[in-house]
């Protein structure tokens, strides 16, 4: 008897070394990043009071997220806080607790920063950034050691590992609070484990959270056999290991958020074993393991860059960039528009960049410069090209983008590559699109409304995911106003009727851009290219048509191959591209409704209206077989938009 309450005596130490050692590890630092900006007195003075309600609001309210804003001061702070939710609430603030500490020592004097710890993270900046969830700056880091032959072969670890983690991306952004943690054994009755969690911020939607866990799981899906990884983003981690993190007792069921109740080689969750010596020794594997993870941390300590969303507009040198360019040579061009031509080029680090030179001559536009490439740098999503910097201090005012490998979409529709997108390449063109419009419309904290939504700007990564460009720079134009009313500035045929003739301006004007946009990718046409049949319609009248007949697959480009889409699925898209150019404007969805609808497994059950076909100033129409609507001032307006 004395030797078993000895036993149990030495059980519960253990239970307390364990459970100090895995508070420790929690304060584990894996990445923080710092803005490039300096920040105010009012403005620390402000992110003190935050912080102190996002303390309070942990430890009062016994929760594991927070916000705490100060948003109508000249120096607004935004700040959030998060915790994995395996912590206790005493662990938690604990975690905060070094957060707030280490965030200020790290990035000292600036207006953005974030650390990311094993257990939680804390950002804070003077834009809202709630509802992002991918931005640049995310990653994956593999731990240093790996499965040995003898604990798990590294072949059923890396099986296990990758189904853990797909079902998590599956599951996480479908919980109540957008967390998931499980527990896999490798082999039935072996000694060898998978303990995985995910996690997104409560404040993103359920699609930002999916996305994120798409870029995560990419991030890490290459780590094992490596014995755990953790992938973090703005707004969402994942991390596994073979040594627990949280208790037996912390895991949910993800099974019934699978589609297909889960892979066939999930088991269920670690039973308890039974036995006095066994369970003795378990416990004191567990306890090595921990003392043996704690000198293989993963950290990035000196990394001021691991938070590229954060940093403000790099400055770069005129001459540096002439030289990259080659002087502007006709060599590196890579295309022209209304705000500027825009040139490759190659930087002093090796990398390529996209330089684009502005054509402004007022002196307005000028001043308004700096503020403007600021506002537009802090725009941080997967579907938009990024802002890299700029320099003005030259004959020329030069903006400089991250290079896109494969171009615009123009080029892959009607151009050189036309009839290499596949159907749902196609499909992700179109939903990446959405998101990009849904972010600059809802999301960011200034509306944006791009108002020249064509296939020439929507550029095309090493992926082909579409990115978004030239959003934000019509604010720079001379004519431009920035208020409901205000002159054109688009491309005649994806310009929404109520702008083109009227100079409406509202969201719902990229809205009709981009119904326009799905004919185009749809069709392989041009919007302007007149049927070939009639001789006479324009690819959104000519769509219309084929609704009101139920022929909408008579749309469908014939380098598509009819094996690779469904027929429903496509007649959907069409219907969702009417959808968005119906008039009023009223009539559109917003761009968020958009996604949704896409991503959506239900049909459309809505009565569409006619579009108006606005083509020039004789291209006129209401939809109807009537004569070109009486619109004198209109027309004299139009003829001064021609060709642009």
């Amino acid at each position: 008897m004395k030797l078993l309450w000895k036993m149990a005596a030495v059980v519960v130490m253990l239970f307390v070394m364990i459970d100090f050692v895995m508070a420790q590890s929690q304060a584990n630092l894996i990445n923080q990043g710092c803005s490039q900006v300096n920040a105010s007195f009012e403005f620390f003075s402000n992110l003190n009071t935050t912080l102190a309600n996002l303390r309070r609001q942990l430890s009062v309210n016994k929760t594991h997220f927070a916000t705490a804003e100060l948003p109508r001061s000249s120096s607004p702070v935004y700040a959030i806080v998060q915790c994995r939710n395996y912590l206790s609430i005493v662990d938690c603030v604990s975690c905060f607790d070094i957060a707030a500490v280490d965030i200020r020592k790290y990035c000292r004097l600036v207006n953005g920063a974030r650390v990311i710890y094993d257990g939680c993270f804390l950002r804070y900046e003077t834009n809202r950034f709630y509802g992002t969830a991918n931005a640049l700056g995310n990653a994956g880091k593999c731990d240093n050691s790996t499965i040995r032959n003898g604990t798990a072969s590294a072949t059923s670890y890396n099986a296990v590992v990758d189904a853990l983690l797909s079902d998590l991306v599956i599951a996480t952004p479908k919980t109540k609070n957008l967390y998931a943690a499980t527990v896999t054994e490798v082999a039935p009755g072996g000694n060898t484990s998978v303990y995985a969690m995910a996690q997104c911020a409560e404040t993103v939607t359920e699609i930002e959270c999916q996305n994120c866990m798409n870029v995560a799981y990419e991030n890490i899906k290459s780590c094992p056999p490596r014995t755990g990884a953790r992938a973090f983003d703005a707004g969402c981690f994942m991390r596994y290991t073979n040594t627990p993190f949280f208790a037996s007792n912390q895991t949910i069921n993800i099974s019934r958020f699978l589609r297909s109740g889960g892979s066939s080689n999930k088991k269920a969750i670690i039973g308890g074993m039974v036995g006095g010596v066994g369970f003795l020794l378990l416990v004191l594997a567990l306890l090595l393991r921990y003392r043996l993870s704690r000198k293989k941390k993963i950290t990035t300590r000196g990394n001021v860059l691991g938070s590229t969303e954060l940093q403000g507009p790099v400055t770069y040198n005129y001459k540096d960039l002439k030289s990259a360019t080659k002087n502007f040579s006709q060599e590196y061009k890579l295309g022209e528009g209304g705000s500027g031509d825009v040139y490759k080029g190659i930087v002093k680090n090796g990398n390529m960049v996209a330089v684009k030179r502005l054509a402004l001559s007022t002196s307005k536009a000028k001043a308004d410069f700096e503020s403007e490439v600021r506002l537009i740098s802090n725009v941080h999503h997967r579907n938009l090209v990024r802002l890299l910097g700029c320099s003005r201090r030259g004959p020329d005012l030069l903006l400089v983008y991250e290079y896109m490998e494969n171009g615009s979409l123009d080029s892959y529709l009607y151009g050189g590559k036309r009839g290499t997108l596949n159907w749902q390449q196609r499909f992700d063109i179109i939903f990446g699109t959405a998101r990009g419009l849904a972010y600059l419309h809802e999301q960011f904290h200034v509306r944006i409304i791009h108002r020249d939504i064509k296939p020439g700007n929507i550029l095309l990564d090493d992926e082909l995911q579409p990115k978004i460009a030239d959003f934000g720079l019509v604010r720079l134009l001379p004519e431009d106003q920035t208020h409901l009313n205000t002159k054109f500035a688009g491309t005649l045929g994806y310009t929404a009727p109520e702008y083109a003739l009227q100079g409406q301006l509202s969201e719902k004007v990229d809205t009709y851009s981009f119904g326009v946009l799905l004919l185009e990718i749809v069709s392989g046409r041009r919007c302007s290219d007149t049927n070939i049949e009639s001789d006479t319609d324009f690819l959104l009248e000519y769509a219309w048509k084929l609704h009101e007949n139920d022929m909408h697959l008579k749309l469908v480009d014939e380098t598509l191959d009819s094996d690779e889409y469904k027929p429903e699925e496509v007649k959907k898209v069409i219907e969702i591209a009417l959808m968005c150019t119906q008039s009023p404007a009223s009539l559109r969805p917003t761009m968020s409704e958009v996604v949704v609808l896409l991503i959506s497994d239900r049909s459309l059950v809505v009565s569409l209206s006619r579009p108006t076909f606005v083509y020039s100033e004789d291209r006129i129409r209401d939809g109807s077989d009537n004569p070109p609507a009486s619109m004198s001032n209109a027309t004299a307006t139009l003829s001064e938009f021609i060709g642009r």
